[in-house]
């Protein structure tokens, strides 16, 4: 597990590019924070990353807010 130990912070997670990252990630050990506008599917995520035994937290995230940075 090379990320075991680890917190990778993923925007666009809902995504299928940041939804595979995140999942990758999360196999290779790291615990998961997903950030994305879409709710619904990257709690989605979240959830399946976590049924596999994985590590992973969803935040709602506009990256062009800087109010949902704080």
């Amino acid at each position: 597990m090379k990320l075991k130990g680890k917190v990778a912070v993923i925007s666009g997670s809902a995504g299928a590019m940041g939804a595979t990252e995140a999942r990758l990630f999360a196999a290779e050990g790291a615990s998961v924070v997903l950030g994305d506008i879409t709710e619904d599917d990257g709690e989605s995520v979240a959830r399946d990353i976590e049924s596999s035994g994985g590590q992973a937290l969803f935040r709602k995230l506009d990256v062009t807010q800087e109010s949902d940075w704080v």
